[in-house]
């Protein structure tokens, strides 16, 4: 690497640089794209709680809602002016595309962007706005749901125009990132671009990093070869298992079908769709804390509070649904209990919004060198979407088998991630993201897999760091 001073206690290279206008506007920028996520997620439990729209497109669907009370639909598909099933599942196909790309670039150009010792903060940016867009959502349906024609579910769903003309707007008015421009041979405009980010003239230690980096990657010419290789290992792992751990929480779950499992648990429509905004509402400002302390308190101090948190949650829903329910679904809340579940869930919502939810788009962004950065954020979305698809499909007949067990059946697997985030996570607060392989050196299992030639002024870097 290039020249400079090592921070073992704040865990890299002191960059000069500072928070400036420029850098919160073209992060809050990008950010939006997770309107667009957030939107989507929100919208689809409400609209398959509404009626006029299960009668026209899934009338037998309607039915089985009215005769138990436990039917759950996966997918809602955005597409107001559908009259047909393929028409909605063409716009669904066409929405997912830009979700997919939209995950893809997002994260990894505020990593890219972001000074190091605010990168956790700023690019958590993108989970706020994903936060956001379910909490309109919410707002949207619940203003639909009265609409007497029957259509409200037509608005909530082209409604979805709106976050992706905002993005599409906004992207006009980006720069590209430093490290994109250098790949392309523009090395002096890149320099402009990262002085006006860091808002001083004095970048030329970073810059240089970034130089250096750049050589490094061109190397390397096939990414998706070069990722499998035994000095990726961590990486390539954590960018499959992250995303897979954070479907396996059981948000989704939630998220998806928050106004239907309310309304399955006896609350009015009213009341199911409220609940939903004050869960989503809830998601927002747990979000806000982990913007306000990713970059003091790191990633791990989260990731383990907020599992232990979602554990006890999830435990409590379980026992509650199983006493009041049992194994038949057949049951009632009385509103104490009710309440008390609302709690429950606004708290498991609280602690995965504080961790598992932006950490999960934030530590795969920024654990990868360049030459391996596209690679490794492609499989991180594509995981995630890959599971976000299983988990849709196969909820609602898991419930049905499980009923109150599914809630075991996450706290399960959200007591293997813990387990897992305390042995082989480290901390990666204020580590410049050229610089990452130092972490993965120092670490007790993943070290064996990075070779001596990870160095910092020319001297193996044998320095411990938090792991």
């Amino acid at each position: 690497m290039a020249g400079g001073t090592f921070n073992i206690e704040g865990g890299g290279k002191n960059y000069e640089g500072r928070i400036t206008l420029f850098v919160i506007f073209t992060c809050v920028v990008a950010a939006s794209g997770g309107l667009l996520f957030g939107y989507d997620i929100g919208i689809s439990g409400g609209v398959t709680s509404m009626e006029p729209f299960l009668s026209k497109f899934f009338p037998s669907v309607q039915k089985k809602m009215k005769n138990s009370g436990c039917a759950f639909l996966f997918g809602a598909i955005l597409n107001g002016v559908a009259n047909s099933i393929v028409l909605l599942i063409l716009g669904r196909l066409s929405l997912g595309v830009g979700v997919g790309f939209a995950n893809q670039a997002v994260p990894v150009y505020l990593a890219e962007m972001a000074p190091a010792k605010f990168r956790g903060a700023l690019n958590i940016g993108f989970s706020i706005a994903c936060t956001i867009g379910i909490l309109v959502a919410n707002l949207v349906n619940y203003g639909t749901s009265k609409i007497k024609s029957g259509q409200g579910w037509r608005v909530s769903l082209a409604l979805a125009g709106v976050p992706a003309l905002m993005m599409i707007i906004g992207s006009l008015f980006l720069p590209d990132t430093p490290n994109s421009i250098i790949a392309r041979g523009h090395p002096h405009q890149a320099k402009k671009v990262l002085q006006k980010v860091r808002g001083t003239e004095n970048v030329e230690e970073e810059f240089q990093d970034l130089i250096q980096a750049s050589e490094a990657a061109k190397k390397v010419e096939h990414s998706w070869k070069t990722i499998i290789e035994p000095r990726y290992r961590p990486q390539l792992v954590i960018c499959c298992l992250i995303p897979l751990f954070q479907q396996l929480t059981g948000i989704n779950a939630i998220m998806f079908y928050a106004p239907v499992l309310f309304k399955t648990l006896g609350m009015g429509d009213d009341a199911s769709l409220i609940s939903a905004i004050i869960t989503g509402s809830v998601n927002v400002v747990a979000t806000i804390v982990s913007i306000l302390t990713v970059d003091r308190l790191g990633r791990r101090v989260l990731f383990l509070e907020g599992g232990m948190q979602m554990i006890v949650c999830q435990i409590g829903v379980a026992i509650l649904v199983g006493l009041k329910f049992g194994v038949s679904g057949v049951g009632s809340l009385t509103k104490g209990e009710a309440d008390f579940l609302l709690f429950l869930i606004c708290t498991y919502v609280a602690g995965f919004a504080w961790s598992w939810g932006p950490l999960g788009w934030l530590v795969p962004s920024e654990i990868c060198p360049l030459e391996i950065r596209s690679a490794g954020q492609a499989i991180n979305v594509s995981v995630n979407m890959l599971f976000t698809f299983v988990i849709g499909q196969v909820f609602l007949t898991m419930l049905c088998s499980m009923k109150f067990g599914l809630f075991f059946f996450f706290a399960g697997f959200v007591i293997i991630m813990t387990i897992f985030v305390a042995f082989f996570i480290p901390e990666t607060k204020n580590i410049p993201i050229e610089e990452i392989n130092t972490v993965w050196k120092a670490h007790w299992f993943w070290g064996k897999y990075i070779p001596d030639d990870v160095v910092i002024d020319g001297i193996h870097n044998k320095s411990k760091v938090d792991i």
